[in-house]
């Protein structure tokens, strides 16, 4: 139990507590207003120091935070650059197909050749031949051993051997290859031969009397039944001749129309056509180019200046009287 006089000294103290609340929270120049603005003074300027203080770590936090989300939006921006360069050179390749089989499909349908389009898969040497490639068609899809392959710019090779879904081809331009040609025109024959260099083939006329020379097309003789070769199909474009006409060594370098280092989508003839197609199937020559005429369009545009009357004339035209209204 609480004294009396301690009753008292606690009454007195919460009545003193309660007057100076009042007081304070009516504000004006209380008992306290020094007292409140020497502690505002005082947590203003700890505020203002910790600020000086701290400013340069949470900046710091601040430039790390902007520093992540910055790399981590480059990150982005550079796999979806990396995206579309892949979508676009895909696309491109994908155009260069197109191209090259609207080109394969034109040889056929000019030559009607029946073909079984395939694409290049490998490139190598194979047991004694060494311009060889292999592409994706087999037995399964009608190909056969001695079967005519072709692209969009006419003789490749032969198929030499045939798996089940591939096939492997030995190049025109290989050492060991030789087929029949003819010279588009004149209709001279003689045998292509492959030099083991991708832009070089030579022919040799059978004719040594025979006439061929630089600028001219050789196209495919044709074999028996189409194979080895099917007949007009274009090899290349004569660039030299060596010898004159009657020497027993003649022999033409031909630059072949097909650039074997770049193949992609070629063809495989599996039905040759039932009649030659002699050189229905050779590139059309391109178109001369004719002057331009003057365009007698202009000269209407500048007529010529009427000649001046003479006195006489103007004298005439003054005593003829004028027609009646």
């Amino acid at each position: 139990m609480l004294s009396r006089r301690t009753k008292l000294v606690l009454a007195t103290l919460v009545v003193a507590s309660l007057t100076f609340v009042i007081l304070d929270l009516r504000g004006g120049d209380g008992p306290f207003s020094s007292a409140r603005a020497a502690v505002s003074s005082l947590i203003g300027g700890a505020q203002n120091v910790a600020a000086t203080v701290f400013s340069p770590i949470t900046g710091l936090s601040e430039w790390w935070s902007t520093q992540v989300d910055q790399s981590g939006q480059i990150r982005i921006l550079t796999e979806e650059n990396s995206l579309l360069e892949s979508e676009l050179v895909s696309a491109e390749n994908d155009i260069a197909r197109a191209n090259e089989l609207d080109a394969l499909l034109r040889v056929a349908s000019v030559g009607r050749y029946r073909v079984v389009p395939a694409e290049v898969i490998a490139v190598g040497s194979v047991q004694d031949y060494s311009w060889t490639v292999s592409i994706d068609v087999g037995s399964l899809d009608g190909v056969e051993e001695d079967m005519t392959v072709i692209n969009g710019d006419g003789l490749i090779g032969r198929v030499l051997k045939v798996y089940n879904s591939t096939s492997t081809v030995v190049l025109l331009v290989d050492p060991s290859s030789a087929v029949g040609g003819r010279v588009a025109g004149s209709q001279e024959i003689g045998i292509v031969s492959g030099t083991g260099r991708q832009n070089s083939l030579q022919f040799q006329l059978l004719d040594p009397l025979g006439k061929v020379e630089s600028g001219d097309a050789i196209v495919t003789f044709g074999s028996k039944d189409g194979r080895p070769y099917a007949p007009g199909l274009p090899i290349g474009e004569v660039v030299d001749v060596s010898g004159t006409a009657g020497a027993l060594a003649r022999v033409a370098t031909v630059m072949p129309f097909a650039d074997v280092s770049q193949l992609s989508v070629v063809g495989v003839v599996v039905r040759p056509p039932r009649e030659d197609p002699r050189d229905s199937v050779l590139p059309a020559p391109p178109a001369p180019v004719t002057p331009e005429t003057p365009d007698d369009s202009n000269n209407n545009q500048n007529p010529q200046p009427e000649e001046p009357s003479t006195p006489t004339q103007e004298r005439e035209s003054a005593a003829t009287p004028a027609p009646p209204e």
